[in-house]
């Protein structure tokens, strides 16, 4: 019999890829969890699979009602679960905390809860993020699993919550999950929220002259290290299919450290207004608090797995730059998110 997979917000951007990744190289069948509202934009390409039940489908739930999470992990009974759904924007979470902490924290509580019922045997991958360790102090630089969590936003602190769930449900009932604490990925599909996807959507909506050449920014002194989604996939496939671990944390990222200044360069260099385009502060744009030095030491998933970055960090602005591109030549004029 096939294996079955589960991923939540496979209609996101790293679900989307996780998608393309586990249809080209498994023979898996894949279940995406949506709810009714979720947009399809990033699995467009996947519908008519989705339709013909090619190996994709599509179940409803959502992770903040205990009832619906209960149904869809009965009706699928997975052998593999990816947990990506989220409140992932951390800007967002300042205001909006009551909704994040529930989405993130109690919805992977109630995921959880229902494996344990129904298919505890189950392989769980449990999507924390980097900026758990928020505000790292330089010297604990390149950050390791041992670091000190000191989260800096509501999200990052929903998102310790996330992470503690899943080794305490790997320990007290010996379920097999596993922690990933992800630092910056991007690529094609990355929301318009994020820094370097909102640069390269205001290049795009330049080029194409919808909006004055004036680049909105926050602060770009932040220090990040850049991955790439599709490498981030693979690494989630690796996670779950060599060896796993139950109670393990691994950090993954990338190898090209910039700050977000340095990013917003590189965009720019792909354009061919560069030489027109302005940038100004917006004071909305600037989070109370800020994660920063946010570098991983990778040693300890790269010596389990030996996976290892393959796409530049030039890449994946080109084609994330592209991506939007495309989506403006499609779509024309698009909402420029604050």
């Amino acid at each position: 019999m096939k294996k079955k997979v589960f991923i939540t917000g496979i209609s996101g951007m790293v679900g989307s890829h996780l998608s393309d990744f586990l249809y080209e190289n498994t023979d898996w069948d894949i279940y995406g969890m949506i709810r009714w509202r979720s947009p399809l934009d990033n699995i467009s390409h996947l519908i008519s699979k989705i339709n013909a039940k090619n190996r994709i489908n599509l179940v409803y739930g959502d992770l903040c009602d205990t009832i619906s999470i209960n149904n869809v992990i009965k009706e699928v009974l997975p052998d593999y679960v990816f947990h990506l759904a989220a409140q992932s924007y951390p800007r967002t979470s300042f205001d909006a905390p009551l909704d994040t902490l529930d989405t993130n924290i109690q919805g992977t509580v109630r995921l959880l809860e229902a494996l344990k019922t129904y298919c505890s045997n189950s392989l769980i991958h449990v999507c924390s993020s980097s900026e758990v360790y928020g505000r790292v102090p330089a010297d604990k630089v390149p950050i390791d699993e041992g670091c000190t969590f000191h989260p800096a936003s509501p999200y990052a602190i929903s998102k310790v919550g996330t992470d503690l769930a899943g080794r305490y449900y790997a320990e007290a009932f010996g379920m097999n999950v596993q922690v990933t604490r992800m630092f910056t990925h991007t690529g094609p599909r990355r929301g318009d929220v994020f820094a370097e996807s909102s640069f390269a959507k205001q290049i795009a909506l330049i080029e194409a002259g919808f909006i004055d050449p004036i680049i909105k920014v926050g602060n770009l002194d932040s220090l990040r290290t850049v991955a790439d989604v599709r490498d981030a996939v693979r690494a989630y496939y690796l996670l779950l299919t060599h060896n796993p671990i139950a109670g393990e944390s691994y950090n993954i990222g990338g190898t090209n450290t910039m700050k977000v200044r340095e990013i917003l360069e590189k965009l720019m260099s792909f354009s061919t207004v560069s030489n027109q385009i302005k940038v100004e502060i917006d004071p909305e744009r600037l989070r109370p608090i800020d994660a920063d030095l946010q570098i991983p030491n990778m040693t300890k998933f790269q010596s389990h797995t030996g996976w290892k970055p393959l796409i530049s960090a030039d890449d994946t602005l080109k084609d994330l730059l592209n991506y939007w591109r495309e989506k403006i030549r499609s779509n024309g004029n698009v909402y420029l998110t604050r």
